[in-house]
């Protein structure tokens, strides 16, 4: 069973939700942009919230079902049809042995997930199936997807195997084109002078074209510390802000390096990544200052609501 890629997308790639417990030799997390989108398709599908999904970005490929499967498309909104009838997101649909799924246009968010019942049966590089692009290891053959690759999957399905369940709308991520991202103090954060902090915490920053997976360069008011003395390399993480020599920001994003020897002035709180990472060149994005705990609670609420989707998609299939 496999879905084979009849057109080309501009960047797809395999990715789960990360490759854990290698920083220490050098080798990043990689993983999904937007992990809230990619676990909460996941888990309604039935499937472990760590499968592997497809990560689309825009101009989009076209994918030919070669057996019956089962799937579900979140994140961006790129204007999913299969088989030119409206495939919406969010919720579980039925492709059937030879139906076509395309995305027409891109109506909002930067990056699209889909998801199979499953999932797809590629081979793990270091505990994960994620793709090391810069490595060249991981996902399918280490690389993007390309015309004629056949993706294979795990499990077959029939066209009736599972209920069309949706998700509820509380759950999915409120995406926008100028989000406030909270953030926490980084460790150099009080090494800014009081009006670069204001500047940071009350101005939009426009993501630049020169931006990518491994990070999201901003352009704003540039942003000045006390002292211009180098710092050492430190470890850094998905979500960083590191303050560059010329004033400007860059938040590391999911390819992001293991350690670097910027400044770090804050951290996007893991429970808005999904936001940012949605965001794409031209967009703005603010930063809202916030406490550990504050982003500990929102997190935990968000962990809880995930229980509470896996309990409710196990019931609604017994019945």
């Amino acid at each position: 069973m496999s879905i084979l890629c009849q057109k080309q997308g501009i960047l797809t790639t395999i990715q789960d939700l990360g490759r854990f417990g290698f920083r220490r030799f050098g080798i990043n997390p990689t993983g999904v942009m937007d992990t809230a989108a990619s676990r909460l398709i996941n888990i309604l599908l039935g499937n472990d919230e760590n499968e592997a999904v497809l990560e689309i970005h825009f101009p989009a490929g076209e994918y030919l079902f070669e057996e019956d499967a089962v799937i579900a498309i979140g994140g961006a909104d790129f204007s999913a049809e299969l088989n030119g009838t409206v495939c919406r997101s969010w919720q579980i649909h039925h492709a059937v042995e030879g139906s076509v799924l395309r995305f027409k246009k891109r109506a909002s968010g930067n990056r699209s997930y889909l998801a199979v019942k499953g999932g797809f049966a590629v081979d793990k590089w270091l505990s994960s199936s994620s793709t090391n692009l810069a490595a060249h290891c991981g996902g399918f053959q280490g690389r993007s997807i390309k015309k004629g690759d056949s993706i294979p999957l795990h499990l077959k399905s029939t066209a009736n195997a599972e209920r069309e369940l949706s998700l509820a709308s509380f759950v999915i991520p409120y995406y926008r084109s100028i989000p406030a991202v909270r953030i926490i103090a980084g460790a150099e954060f009080e090494s800014l002078t009081a009006v670069s902090q204001e500047n940071l915490l009350k101005r939009n920053f426009e993501i630049s074209a020169d931006s990518n997976r491994m990070g999201f360069r901003l352009k704003g008011k540039p942003l000045f510390r006390l002292s211009s003395g180098e710092i050492i390399s430190s470890a850094v993480s998905f979500g960083t802000l590191q303050l560059l020599p010329n004033g400007q920001i860059i938040v590391l994003m999911a390819d992001h390096q293991t350690s670097g020897g910027y400044p770090r002035i804050g951290h996007v709180i893991t429970r808005d990544l999904p936001l940012l990472s949605q965001l794409g060149s031209g967009d703005k994005v603010g930063f809202q200052l916030v406490s550990i705990y504050e982003a500990e609670s929102l997190l935990e609420e968000f962990e809880n609501d995930l229980q509470m989707l896996k309990v409710g998609v196990r019931l609604a299939n017994l019945q």
